[in-house]
């Protein structure tokens, strides 16, 4: 939260009445050809005139001319970083300061949660979301930077309480976005200047949540430091597998921290530093009723079994991660050279008596990635009409693999008798160094004063199981032919690598003959997806406040890349289908005027695949036969999502403001199985059922609680999660890489305090 201190404010245009969630299709950066010379301001406050989209808005309170001017310094390269990456013809959802506030849970909501809002975004068990009908194709960055892919399948490696605001972008993407290309979520992360002073909280409620966390900052002449860290405890780490109110199982503990130092060099030069780490431990909930040896047909569990719904799994995740960043001004020139490197790892625990006894194997599995990487993006104002934008990302990737395997032999070859007196331990370590590169070239043509024509180019390239590069082409087209009204139309070339964690070959061999033997002997390399992406839309502003968008999709994919879970450990393991198409249609409204803001979307979406050619010893013969020859939709498929929201600001004016707000999250359902007959299953031919969940909040704010000898808010909060106290399914355990049924969480009380300082 942002409040004035002696020094200085420096305030964000997106934080003063922007709606809660923005849709937009991005326009053309309006940054001038050269910057505005900046001069120290009087002392007395100067309020800057109205930024282009995404930049800021500074006011001044300072008490010399020398602390104003550094406040506009920084106004002035935050805008010029923001202006490196614009998404010129895509479609941009924003979550301003104000939104994160709002949501229900504030900064206590995981990412994924916050996320949900936006069009055309699904929910998954684990904490995964789809964007647009693919996986997990969604890149995080943080101010700018793309941070390579982890290992963590559930949880939050980044925190919604690191945002200072953030922004998701879809459709058509310009040349700057490559890899993950679904989505692109961008965090501004906090720093000293937009939230300076401190913070303090408890945040808890029903399933022994408990959820403490503070932060910190402050600018000093030339230097800004933030810092903010919490500690999550609760029981519903990961999704129920029964539809009861408490999981069997689910214990979690989770820290996190991030750090951002920032030193101004001058008007035109910054260096600046974030660090974050993200450690966490699970309980993995039983699903209760499962019969031991249904991977053998000749069976007898021993007299001791536990039964399914008391066997003791763990999974432990952990995410580091550095990123170090020169900005600099030279002329036309605005330069941003960061280095990075993030460290994820995984390590799965499993029950030695129940995972023998009920899944053929007891595995305990290791997995770690460290990645370290460059990227440079610069952008040029060549001419009055033409910014050229152009850089390159490198990711050297180290990918480690250890298990350790306890099975039963067969007795004799394909008898599926086993040995149950006498297991062995299977030993197996595997390590594979790879990289993947990109670098682009991009022209945005001011052809009209109402036309805006984006163009590019970008080659990419990976080197890791595959080998494979690509030079990919894209457009876009903006054109205003009215008031308030945008029309935009693109085409992208998209080049995705594959993940980095697969099994190699030797894996399968040594598996053979025993109850671990995989369901199928090919094992083909997954290969690189390449896809041809259409996207068309139009957004108008009807009055101010009020506005609305349509956009449509379409994607033709080769090699289209599905993750999903095999054996006991939850690690998503990549495949291929040979061919692959998705399309879909969004629609969002929203509105925002004085104390009143509303938003409501809906998305519909079609995701099918179709030939599984790589990594086929996850799957049956019998359904890697009717998907060599059947369209089938992908697990993650969800014909319609919606979501809405709406908040009030009762008494805003006053020293007691208080916000009621609340959200909605709609899914027509994921896939399951297809079970037609003894002889046929369709694999993913069924939805799940469709449900709704509302979420309600309540934040009281006491301004200044202890007078002016110790500035700070005091804010309550209450937050109901599943008001209605919804039973529904998320997964049913069915369905192409589906582990176990999961159901969405019951209702849920939290309440919290915060005090600044």
């Amino acid at each position: 939260m942002l409040r004035r201190i002696p020094r200085l404010l420096l305030c964000s245009s997106i934080l003063a009445g922007l709606p809660l969630i923005e849709t937009h299709a991005q326009t053309p950066n309006t940054t001038p050809a050269t910057p505005t010379p900046l001069k120290a301001p009087p002392a007395a406050p100067v309020p800057q005139a109205h930024a282009p989209a995404r930049q800021s808005t500074v006011h001044i309170v300072g008490r010399t001319p020398h602390e104003a001017e550094q406040v506009i310094v920084t106004a002035h390269l935050d805008q010029q970083r923001m202006a490196l990456s614009p998404s010129t013809g895509a479609t941009v959802h924003t979550f301003s300061r104000k939104a994160l506030e709002t949501i229900p849970g504030g900064d206590n909501a995981p990412l994924n949660q916050v996320l949900l809002q936006a069009p055309g975004v699904a929910q998954d068990s684990y904490g995964q979301i789809h964007v647009r009908g693919d996986h997990n194709e969604v890149q995080y960055r943080l101010d700018g930077v793309q941070l390579p892919e982890g290992l963590n399948v559930f949880g939050q490696a980044l925190m919604t309480r690191f945002a200072d605001h953030m922004s998701l972008t879809t459709g058509a993407l310009p040349s700057q976005f490559g890899f993950l290309q679904a989505g692109v979520v961008d965090i501004t992360t906090k720093n000293g200047t937009t939230n300076p002073g401190g913070n303090v909280s408890v945040y808890g409620g029903a399933r022994d949540y408990f959820f403490p966390s503070m932060q910190y900052g402050f600018h000093e002449g030339k230097w800004d430091f933030f810092a903010t860290a919490d500690f999550v405890h609760d029981r519903v780490g990961i999704e129920n597998t029964l539809p009861n109110f408490n999981a069997p199982h689910d214990l979690s503990n989770q820290y996190h921290f991030l750090g951002h130092a920032r030193y101004t060099v001058d008007e035109d030069t910054r260096i600046s530093l974030i660090t974050g780490i993200s450690n966490a431990e699970y309980q993995l909930p039983n699903n209760p009723g499962q019969l031991p040896g249904e991977w053998s047909g000749n069976y007898t569990p021993p007299a001791n079994l536990p039964d399914s719904g008391t066997l003791n799994e763990h999974q432990k995740q952990i995410t580091d991660f550095a990123v170090l960043s020169l900005q600099k001004e030279i002329g036309a020139f605005s330069l941003q050279d960061s280095v990075f490197t993030r460290y994820s790892s995984l390590r799965y625990s499993p029950d030695p008596v129940g995972d023998l006894n009920y899944l053929g194997i007891a595995q305990r599995a290791a997995r770690s990635v460290f990645s370290t990487g460059t990227q440079h993006d610069v952008t040029w104002r060549a001419a009055r009409d033409h910014t050229v934008r152009f850089g390159f990302q490198i990711f050297v990737e180290r990918n480690v693999s250890k298990t350790s395997s306890t099975v039963f032999d067969e007795i004799g070859d394909d008898t599926g008798v086993y040995d149950l007196a006498n297991p062995r331990t299977i030993q197996e370590g595997s390590g594979k160094t790879g990289m993947i590169y990109g670098l682009y070239a991009q022209d945005e043509w001011r052809v009209l004063h109402n036309l805006t024509i984006n163009y590019g180019l970008r080659f990419d390239g990976v080197s890791e199981y595959t080998s494979e590069n690509q030079v990919s082409p894209r457009i876009n087209v903006v054109w205003k032919p009215w008031t308030g009204g945008v029309l935009h139309a693109g085409y992208s070339r998209y080049f995705t690598p594959p993940p980095f964690e697969v099994v190699s070959g030797a894996s399968i061999a040594r598996f053979s003959h025993t109850s671990a033997a995989a369901a199928s002997t090919g094992n083909s390399t997954v290969k690189a997806e390449r896809d041809h992406y259409f996207d068309a839309g139009i957004e108008q502003t009807i009055l101010p406040g009020l506005r609305v968008s349509f956009d449509a999709y379409y994607k033709l994919a080769r090699n289209l890349i599905d993750e999903g879970q095999f054996g006991a450990p939850i690690i998503l393991s990549g495949f291929n289908y040979r061919r692959g198409q998705v399309n879909g249609y969004e629609f969002a409204v929203s509105y925002d005027h004085g104390p009143l803001s509303l938003y409501g979307n809906f998305a519909w979406s079609r995701a099918i695949g179709k030939d599984i050619t790589s990594a086929q010893f996850n799957f049956s013969p019998a359904d890697l036969s009717y998907i060599q020859s059947h369209w089938v939709h992908l697990d993650h498929d969800q014909r319609w999502t919606a979501s809405a929201g709406a908040a009030y600001a009762f008494f805003r004016t006053t020293r007691f403001p208080l916000r009621l707000s609340t959200t909605l999250v709609y899914g027509s359902g994921l896939r399951k199985d297809d079970e037609v007959n003894a002889d046929l299953t369709i694999p993913n031919g069924l939805s799940i059922a469709p449900y709704a969940t509302v979420n309600f909040s309540a934040v009281q704010t006491i301004r200044n609680t202890f007078g002016t000898r110790w500035k700070g808010d005091t804010q309550l909060r209450l937050d109901v999660i599943n008001l209605g106290d919804h039973t529904y399914q998320l997964r049913d355990g069915s369905g192409i890489g589906v582990g176990a049924p999961q159901y969405g969480l019951r209702r849920t009380i939290l309440c919290g305090i915060s005090q600044g300082f």
